[in-house]
């Protein structure tokens, strides 16, 4: 049985697990795109915080895209996954070409979704970083890192549903994890949505929009 209904379902329903950070002037909302999108938007409208997004891309090992070899952040924080190198033997040059292209993707879609407005800062702030949900975190690690490069006061990842062990595990490498369910046997994101069709760029551009004008805090 579905939890949600759609996307902005699941960030209302998020929202309430944070409203601790609501109305307060150092909280910011980062989303990760495409999925996060719609969920952090509904959080920063409850929070009274300005969002924007924070984009990794996935690098996909050549012949086998789907498997992921790591990831890349904006900014350019890396995490590779040894495990998936080693297995399959990747050379570091081949993973330093992958992760050159992606972040051409990275920067592209950073101007596709922002546009003419800078990336807000991060500094000194309390970043509460949103998806649609967490299976490997492979996405989430990789934000993580590049966010902390930022040096923020604390980072609370948050996400409507996670596997219980992956939910557990993260709580080790932010401030804190919200998962606001946890159902067992996981199965997978998309299992606990009604709604979970691909979230466009133009939802996304639009959304983000809407948000700036919504902001009451710089």
């Amino acid at each position: 049985m579905a939890l949600f209904t759609d996307r902005r379902d699941a960030g209302r329903k998020l929202a309430k697990k944070l409203a601790a950070y609501a109305n307060r002037s150092d909280v910011l909302v980062l989303a990760l795109p495409r999925g996060g999108v719609p969920v952090a938007y509904e959080v920063a409208l409850a929070l009274h915080a300005p969002l924007d997004i924070f984009i990794v891309r996935k690098l996909g090992l050549p012949g086998h895209e789907e498997l992921a070899m790591g990831a890349i952040a904006t900014g350019g924080a890396l995490v590779i996954n040894q495990d998936v190198v080693r297995t399959f033997n990747v050379p570091q040059g081949l993973i330093e070409a992958v992760a050159k292209k992606e972040l051409k993707e990275l920067e592209r879609r950073e101007r596709v979704f922002r546009g003419d407005r800078p990336m807000r800062e991060i500094r000194g702030k309390t970043v509460v970083l949103i998806d649609d949900g967490l299976a490997t975190g492979a996405s989430m690690h990789a934000a993580i890192l590049g966010i902390r490069s930022k040096q923020p006061a604390r980072i609370v990842a948050a996400v409507p549903t996670a596997a219980l062990e992956t939910c557990e595990a993260f709580k080790q490498k932010v401030d804190e994890m919200i998962c606001a369910t946890t159902p067992e046997p996981f199965y997978g994101v998309s299992r606990w949505y009604e709604e979970f069709s691909q979230t466009s760029d133009e939802e996304v551009q639009s959304l983000l929009e809407e948000a700036s004008q919504h902001a009451v805090h710089k």
